[in-house]
């Protein structure tokens, strides 16, 4: 438990890090930084499966986690980037920015919320994260090419 703690606790500065340092396309910047959201999101959703033992410590760390992806996600789809290193943005993104980044607020006052709920047990935890992942679902529908196997 202590190394998965620990692996929540650094992965927020790495994701910070990681676009500075690297300097790479937006297309895997965007690609890394989701990545690392998706695991932020793993023991969330294997303790509300009651797969893992609820850890408010972990909790929290992903929360931050989804924080600092939420703030930084939007700049991440300048003009140009819409082709290439087999994005998985879809053109809507460009076509209809304003909805996009209707969709990534949504995104980021979920997750401020679900800091702010401080979720102390599973019951909690489940009702702060729950509109978070509605709010990922929403955005994946429209804004993202889903993989087809």
């Amino acid at each position: 438990m202590v190394r998965l703690l620990l692996k929540f606790s650094v992965l927020p500065m790495l994701l910070t890090l990681t676009p500075v340092v690297a300097g790479e396309p937006p297309q895997l910047e965007r690609h890394e930084l989701m990545e690392g959201v998706r695991d932020a999101a793993k023991p969330i959703a294997k303790m509300s499966k009651g797969e893992l033992e609820f850890d408010a410590a972990v909790v929290m760390a992903s929360f931050q986690t989804w924080s600092e992806a939420a703030k930084v996600f939007g700049d991440m789809f300048p003009q140009g980037s819409e082709t290439g290193y087999d994005t998985e943005a879809r053109e809507t993104i460009w076509s209809d920015r304003e909805g996009f980044n209707a969709k990534l607020t949504s995104f980021d006052e979920a997750v401020d919320a679900a800091i702010a709920a401080n979720p102390l047990d599973l019951e909690g935890l489940n009702a702060a994260a729950g509109p978070v992942f509605k709010a990922c679902k929403a955005c994946h529908e429209g804004y993202r090419v889903e993989d087809e196997d």
